[in-house]
Formats: C-alpha cells, structure tokens, sequence
C-alpha cells in the first residue's frame, strides 16, 4: 500500500506530463508531414481532454498519498501511541 501510495501520483504526472508535451508536439508533427489531416483532427479532439483528466487524476492521487490516516478510537488528545494503531 505504501508503495502504491508513492508511485501513484508520480506514474500519473509523467503521463500528464507527456500528454502535455504531445499536445504541443501536435504541430511539429503537422508541418513534419508526420501527421496528416485527419491525424490532426483526431489528435486536436482528444489530447486536451485526455491531459485533463490525467491532471485531475493525479490531483487525485497526490491528495490520496498525502493525506494524513485517521487515528484509531480511543486515541484523541495523545492518549496512546498511534504507533499501536491497527
């Protein structure tokens, strides 16, 4: 879990980041002859969306591996160690 919680947010960063990066490579590939019209068409459509979902995921994930885990019952106001906590 704690290793989940670790490359979560990191694997979905580097996607969002080369989402990113390919919506910007969109051009390049245009005047490249790389890429033709519909390519373009297709990939101007869907790349936006796809990196901000991606964004939003890893948002998500970084909220979700940051966020501090509740203590256990019977534990408020330092009255144990949460070193104990099942």
């Amino acid at each position: 879990m704690n290793t989940l919680r670790r490359l979560l947010p990191t694997g979905l960063g580097g996607l969002t980041g080369l989402a990113c990066a390919l919506c910007c490579a969109v051009p390049l590939l245009l005047t490249a002859g790389v890429l033709g019209g519909a390519g373009w068409a297709w990939f101007g459509r869907v790349l936006p969306g796809i990196a901000v979902a991606l964004a939003a995921a890893t948002a998500l994930a970084w909220w979700w591996a940051r966020r501090r885990p509740a203590h256990a019952t019977g534990c408020a106001a330092g009255a144990c160690s949460c070193a104990t906590r099942p």
